[in-house]
């Protein structure tokens, strides 16, 4: 096996091990930068969310309060209105989401699913807790879930603490079943925002074949001009230094000498090679003379 191919088989090892090494190291780190950038769409998406709902309790809801006997006006919740600020976004994006799931709701569409009844329980049991992120998957791939805790506040009492004080018209539109029997500062559902993960981790996928790209393109510029330098520097004069030697060896004494300029260790030896052949032919003279 010659030199230059050690020298290449040792520079492709290297550049396996730093392939290697990378997407060892990038893999995580990509990941992590794609759950924070989706959290952090969740979190502005569910801000917006609880804009809505303030606006609506302090704004729109004491506006309305007189007329809800006679005719239940669902802008005066601030759910509906939370939902309806959403439905513009989701008109454009069809994969987020925005709910508030609770256990017993009002309107039965809000029921809370398997998944959404845990994070709500979760909430009951740990009242420190303000916020579940949850990642599953789901038929559009992976989806990053967040979740706030709804807690019952005094001005919800009117509706739902039982049927018979609960606004007629409410009770007329969805029935005496549903959405009552609430307890005062108890965490009845659950703000729920999920956003698709699928495209951050195509284009973190594709940040990473980028770089990818970058690093092999980066190594056969140095496979290249290492190989040119190897060629150049060492294997060529030594190439010439083992056919001059092989030639005096042989007894061609004419075959010129090959002289290489500077300092360096392959100067050193084609002058040690010189001169042994310089040493050589005088031993041999001396010799032919007696």
């Amino acid at each position: 096996m010659g030199l230059r191919t050690k020298f290449n088989l040792m520079l492709l090892v290297v550049a396996l091990v730093g392939v290697g090494l990378f997407a060892l190291a990038a893999t995580p780190i990509l990941e992590a930068v794609t759950r924070d950038e989706v959290l952090q769409s969740s979190r502005i998406m569910m801000e917006s969310a609880a804009g809505a709902r303030k606006y609506t309790s302090e704004q729109i809801a004491p506006l309305l309060k007189g007329d809800m006997e006679a005719t239940f006006h669902p802008q005066a919740v601030s759910a509906y209105a939370a939902k309806k600020n959403f439905d513009v976004l989701h008109a454009k994006f069809s994969d987020y989401s925005y709910r508030e799931a609770a256990l017993n709701p009002t309107n039965p569409e809000d029921r809370a699913s398997d998944w959404e009844a845990d994070m709500i329980n979760d909430f009951r049991d740990h009242p420190q807790k303000t916020e579940i992120v949850l990642q599953r998957q789901t038929p559009i791939g992976p989806t990053l879930n967040l979740a706030r805790p709804l807690i019952n506040k005094p001005a919800c009492m009117s509706c739902h603490s039982t049927p018979q004080e609960a606004p007629k018209s409410m009770v007329a539109l969805y029935g005496a079943q549903n959405g009552f029997g609430w307890k005062p500062g108890a965490v009845i559902g659950a703000q729920i925002v999920s956003v698709p993960m699928s495209v951050p981790i195509a284009r973190a996928a594709h940040v990473r074949l980028l770089f990818l790209a970058i690093y092999g393109g980066v190594f056969a510029l140095l496979f290249l001009l290492l190989n040119l330098l190897l060629g150049v520097m060492v294997i060529g004069p030594i190439d010439k230094m083992a056919r001059t030697a092989q030639a005096v060896s042989l007894g061609e004494m004419n075959v010129p000498e090959y002289v290489r300029g500077g300092s360096d260790q392959i100067a050193r030896l084609s002058n040690a090679i010189n001169l042994m052949r310089r040493s050589l032919q005088e031993a041999l003279r001396i010799l032919s003379e007696e």
